[in-house]
């Protein structure tokens, strides 16, 4: 069986009712009586997971992007998930603290791109990170086939190279969103200006800013923050209906040609005010406080494309340990992710559509 016609079996199984999507069960679901042809095809035949890569992108462009120049500018969104596994084996393995469960747990941890739009959104690419105790183990490295040249680099860095990996492949984007894991971080808040892009990044409540006269940390600044300068808005609906909170902010520091602007976007929840979060941003000049917002909002969209992946395509379900495999697995598991989006999107579209029965003229003298 051809490559191609393996490849096209793997993402039925992916998107079916398959329970767990691991090598016995996928190979039951193609009529396989053994794992075999499914272990060779992501172990051992010859394929790129970059290519795929490249084409999923292109696919979302197509199938989730903007439709006009009046629609929406494309987020980018990043996050990184984990991936909890038992032994030492699997490639970049170890006990990390992931939010996914929000504890310190042996796993793997991959950092991701979501593209969102009013049409929905998809995981669009993926790095393996590895930590030191691997990078700095050859020896450990060659078995899990994890190539000599791949070198140690942090989440940030990682997610640099994704984004312009998605720009430079035609995925139209004017903002990035973030957690504090990545806002907190300037190298990569400098990284994403040289770019010109705006963003709504987290950043963590001791992250300091010099605001009004005075360096502190940003959770200080809140005490000087008026009564009146918080308003109440939605940042985006949720499966509970809107998902309303008390929202301040302080712009700062204009430069440039484009006169881009930075700011400290400040969130407090309605139901308990000691619960804040803090956002760094830059945007145009004249960016309204509501699109600044809907920026922040739009994080949940990584959130849900990880669990729908989890759930429905086995993004987590692989039993390979080899560096090679999991970038395959994962990125099928993407593709196959993405197509669901795309087929909720269309269905979206054709629904938003007047009936061919309302369109219908009326025949002479009916009322």
């Amino acid at each position: 069986m051809e490559i191609r016609q393996r490849a096209g079996f793997y993402l039925r199984g992916l998107t079916a009712s398959v329970e767990r999507k691991n090598g016995w069960q996928l190979a039951e679901f193609v009529g396989d009586a053994t794992p075999d042809a499914i272990q060779h095809f992501v172990g051992r035949d010859r394929w790129s997971a970059d290519e795929v890569r490249d084409d999923l992108r292109s696919y979302v462009a197509e199938n989730l992007g903007s439709k006009s120049s009046t629609d929406d500018e494309g987020v980018l969104i990043v996050d990184e998930t984990g991936f909890l596994k038992k032994g030492t084996k699997s490639a970049g393995v170890g006990r990390m603290y992931s939010g996914t469960a929000g504890r310190i747990e042996n796993q793997q941890i991959g950092v991701f791109v979501a593209y969102k739009s009013s049409r929905g959104h998809a995981l669009v690419d993926r790095e393996l990170y590895l930590p030191k105790s691997w990078t700095d183990d050859r020896s450990r490295c060659r078995k899990a086939k994890i190539p000599d040249d791949v070198e140690f680099a942090t989440k940030p860095e990682l997610a640099q190279r994704m984004l312009v990996r998605t720009l430079d492949g035609g995925l139209a984007a004017e903002w990035v969103a973030a957690d504090e894991a990545y806002g907190s971080n300037g190298r990569f808040r400098r990284f994403l200006e040289v770019h010109g892009l705006g963003y709504v990044v987290a950043i963590s409540a001791s992250t300091h800013l010099f605001l009004s006269g005075k360096r502190a940390a940003v959770a200080m600044h809140v005490e000087g923050v008026p009564p009146e300068a918080w308003r109440t808005i939605s940042c985006g609906s949720g499966s509970k209906g809107e998902r309303l909170y008390d929202w301040a902010f302080a712009e700062w520091n204009s430069y440039g040609v484009d006169r881009f602007r930075r700011g400290l976007l400040i969130r407090r929840s309605l139901a308990d005010p000691s619960d804040v979060a803090y956002y760094f941003t830059h945007a145009p000049q004249g960016t309204p406080l509501a699109k600044l917002i809907e920026i922040a909002g739009s994080r949940w969209a990584i959130e849900e494309c990880f669990e729908q992946a989890k759930q429905l395509v086995g993004l987590d379900e692989y039993e390979f340990r080899a560096w090679h495999a999991w970038f395959r697995h994962v990125t099928l598991a993407m593709l196959a992710h993405a197509t669901l989006a795309a087929i909720r999107a269309a269905e979206t579209d054709a629904s938003a559509q007047p009936s061919a029965r309302r369109l219908r003229p009326k025949k002479s003298g009916s009322t």
